[in-house]
């Protein structure tokens, strides 16, 4: 369940970073009232959290589910 919010979230930033390059407009600060506004800091800390998160999920093994043929 972490690794999907994890990832949700990762999502979330790089669709952010993506009209901030391609149109100079950062989606987070205009709904949470700019850039140094408390709720988009924490927006933007959890971001990267959830970033650094998910540079575990490369080196994690897969488990692989096996199902029956009956």
């Amino acid at each position: 369940m972490l690794d999907r919010l994890a990832l949700i979230l990762v999502i979330i930033g790089a669709v952010n970073w993506g009209s901030i390059g391609l149109f100079q407009f950062d989606i987070v600060a205009w709904i949470f009232g700019g850039q140094a506004a408390i709720v988009s800091r924490i927006i933007y800390t959890l971001v990267a959290l959830c970033g650094a998160w998910c540079i575990s999920l490369l080196f994690r093994r897969r488990e692989v589910e096996v199902s029956s043929a009956d």
